[in-house]
């Protein structure tokens, strides 16, 4: 028991080992982990930052599958962003043709497809059919088969890239409208006190210059349109001609309209002057309001009406902050109650607590209508329901629980900015294919799917994972091993329709020894932790944790069994890349969806449920264990761009003299020892006293010493690798809020009674042990 396998010196190895850029042309071969930084190089599989495997070596069989209990899964993030040095997937136009396809299994042309009879015709590498190449596409062979004009050619030599396509894949065969946004303003008393209403009136008078487009040269063509609402809901006319914007009140939310068709959705450039007359007059018309109550649903069926009048897709900003009680479509009644935590009752508190909110989930992805909603609350709000339109939009939740001007307004404002600005595709379906003998059954993330194999989603951002499993439904072989082509069908922010594919090719296995050697287990993890919260929907808690432990001991138990060479039955043996899977499921053993502390309140956990279902590799890693990094003295090494070496996340690694940076991709804290030297505490905060470090600083004060400009430069590179804004928390040593930042030392045993890594290695290994017997 004594090899307890340190989580920082596998990632440390990891980095050592990587210097060289990962290149995509061999099959099946295992990434870097996600906390290394590599550089891809495109050679004809997807890079991981697109699509990362469970596993590089997948059993031939199923009964190998059953056995080892592995899952066989990728997580796929179909638009993600790129570093600056690496290619955006190229755009291919074949012309009026179209894409070219498998005529059975309709996969499209990459670079698994061979040609025959001198290039006329190719075989399917999914399907095996053969279909004729059309003559324009047609080219002769080189003396191995290969085309000549292979790499001239990002679809035969590449593992991603886009089509343009046709009108044949476009809605209803017609070419698609530029999107809209419309931005929902609650005006309710709590809304207008808070700041909020203030706040985000001002922002979009900035933000509007920043709307998406493709070429930053050009104006974007994305139409903008506002509304505010308490109980009833106000549309605004800013059509440019107008002196000043009017406004038109809908006061019968039970038959939502849109009250107006012309001047409601606008160019911003054209209504420039209308529009910013319109936020300048929206927190004065509402200042006094003593309207307490609002309306929800109303408030998307409202945006909804207006994308359809317009016949476009587009996305709704909703900004929002309290339980829907007010008489209305999908009226919310206040659910929570601490007494069914723990009971079989429990899993009702994920629900939907109205089936209304699915019905008008499935009418907005229909449209292409995207909800992305932002809320303020003070107190419960039901995130479990009012999540389900933007969770099953493809849109996404943001939380500011108390939100305060001066404290929140930094992270708030930068969610937002990114929000508005960020690269999205609308009407998005996404279809996985695989070669012979596995298939996609199962898929988890932010999407909707009204049939078996069709992932639908109304807005699809560069942050949204999907995460696929695959089940055997025939034998794989050795030889060819076995190939996914994911293709997401979407419209472009300037109206453009395309199709962007990626695709994967990973070695089979017919030894168990070759399937734990290729595993990747921070991937494992991400689809443990989906598995297991979407699990919570219908399962108890206790069940759903019984069921991840257990799954996990057969996963050792079968390596222990198979795999291991016999050795003293007390040694607990691991998978050499399976070292840390121990730690890791301890941590989402761990986690406040499944063990909450008393203070975490329902939702807290229904927004973390949705937030994790849509995570990519490198998000839920850091989630689930944060990165701890000890800052060291002002003498140490401040170099650029090199990092401290991470510690583990326990309190025994926190030096009293030290200083350490806390980050958990939601959360950022600055952990100070009491007795850290006064010279660093000089250097960081301009203090040399320790009681004088004020804990309520949110920023770091810009000091002129290199010391306060590199720890500065590694909480921006850390904020800027994240797709939400970390707060920053100052916590002093022996303060209260050292209990919120302990609950982030994953390593050592909880509050709410979670064990300490150590204990969950011995129980671990009590498990396997009875399943060996």
């Amino acid at each position: 028991m004594h090899h307890n396998p340190l989580s920082i010196q596998v990632i440390e190895d990891d980095k050592a080992k990587s210097t060289e850029p990962f290149a995509t042309g061999v099959r099946g071969q295992a990434p870097p982990l996600v906390t290394t930084n590599f550089q891809v190089k495109d050679q004809g599989n997807a890079s991981p930052r697109f699509v990362r495997c469970t596993a590089y070596n997948m059993p031939c069989t199923a009964d190998m599958a059953k056995q080892s209990q592995v899952p066989l899964a990728a997580v796929i993030k179909p638009l993600a962003t790129l570093p600056p040095d690496e290619t955006p997937p190229y755009l291919v136009d074949h012309g009026e043709g179209g894409p070219i396809r498998c005529n059975r299994c309709k996969a499209y042309m990459c670079p698994y497809m061979q040609f025959i009879e001198g290039g006329r015709r190719f075989q399917c590498g999914f399907c095996s059919c053969v279909t004729e190449v059309p003559p324009h596409y047609f080219q002769h062979l080189d003396h191995t088969g290969k085309r000549v004009d292979c790499y001239d050619r990002p679809e035969l030599s590449l593992g991603s890239y886009e089509f343009l396509a046709t009108v044949d894949y476009c809605k209803n065969n017609k070419i698609p409208q530029p999107p809209a946004y419309i931005f929902l303003i609650d005006v309710s008393y709590n809304a207008v006190k808070s700041g909020m209403v203030n706040i985000v009136c001002q922002e979009l008078k900035t933000l509007l210059d920043y709307l998406p487009r493709e070429n930053p040269e050009m104006d974007s063509v994305v139409r903008v349109g506002f509304v505010t609402y308490n109980k009833v809901l106000h549309f605004y006319n800013v059509k440019s001609s107008l002196a000043q914007p009017q406004m038109l009140v809908v006061s019968d939310v039970s038959d939502m309209f849109v009250p107006l068709l012309d001047g409601f959705l606008v160019n911003v450039n054209e209504s420039r002057l209308v529009i910013e007359s319109l936020l300048d007059q929206i927190p004065e018309m509402f200042a006094e309001t003593r309207e307490t109550e609002t309306v929800f649903g109303p408030v998307i069926q409202a945006g909804l009406e207006a994308l359809k009048a317009a016949d476009c897709s587009g996305k709704l900003f909703v900004f929002h902050t309290s339980l829907p009680i007010a008489e209305a479509p999908g009226k919310l009644k206040n659910r929570e109650d601490k007494k069914l935590i723990g009971t079989d009752k429990e899993k009702s508190l994920f629900q939907s607590q109205v089936g209304f909110y699915n019905t008008l989930a499935k009418e907005c992805v229909a449209q292409g209508c995207c909800v992305d909603l932002f809320l303020f609350p003070n107190q419960y709000v039901d995130v479990a329901t009012l999540g389900v339109v933007p969770v099953s939009t493809g849109g996404s939740v943001y939380k500011y629980t108390y939100f305060q001007a001066l404290s929140d307004k930094e992270r708030f404002l930068n969610d937002l900015r990114r929000d508005v600005q960020k690269l999205v595709g609308f009407d998005a379906v996404m279809r996985v294919r695989t070669s012979t003998g596995i298939r996609a059954t199962d898929f988890f993330g932010s999407f909707f799917m009204s049939n078996t194999t069709d992932v639908e989603l109304a807005g699809l951002d560069c942050d949204k994972a999907v995460t696929v499993e695959f089940k055997h439904d025939d034998k794989l072989s050795e030889e060819t091993g076995a190939l996914m082509q994911c293709a997401v069908l979407y419209t472009s922010c300037s109206g453009q329709r395309r199709l962007r594919v990626h695709n994967m090719a990973v070695n089979c296995c017919s030894q168990l020894a070759d399937l734990y050697r290729n595993c990747e287990t921070d991937t494992i993890i991400n689809f443990f932790s989906k598995y297991a919260f979407r699990g919570l929907l219908n399962n108890p808690t206790k069940a759903v944790r019984d069921t991840l432990i257990n799954q996990c001991a057969q996963i050792l138990a079968c390596y222990r069994k198979n795999c291991a060479s016999p050795s003293s039955a007390g040694q607990l043996i691991l998978p050499e890349c399976m070292k840390l899977l121990p730690v890791y499921l301890n941590c989402v053993l761990k986690s406040d969806v499944l063990m909450p502390g008393a203070d975490v309140s329902l939702d807290d956990r229904a927004y973390l449920r949705q937030l994790i279902g849509c995570m990519d590799v490198p998000e839920s890693h850091v989630f689930f264990y944060p990165r701890l990094l000890p800052l060291v003295s002002p003498h140490g090494n401040t170099k650029s761009g090199s990092l401290p070496v991470a510690v583990r996340d326990s309190e025994e690694r926190l030096s009293k003299g030290g200083v350490y940076l806390l980050e958990t991709g939601l959360h950022l804290f600055l952990w100070v020892g009491a007795s850290a030297q006064q010279e660093l505490l000089l250097n960081i905060f301009g203090t040399p006293s320790f009681s004088q470090i004020d804990p309520s600083l949110t920023s770091l004060p810009v000091l002129d010493n290199p010391f306060s400009q590199r720890m500065r430069e590694i909480i921006e590179s850390f904020r800027a690798q994240r797709s939400r804004y970390m707060k920053l928390m100052v916590v002093k040593q022996e303060d209260k809020s050292e209990l919120i930042f302990r609950h982030f030392l994953v390593e050592d045993k909880s509050a709410s009674g979670g064990a300490s890594y150590v204990d969950f290695l011995c129980h671990m290994h009590k498990e396997i042990r009875q399943l060996l017997s």
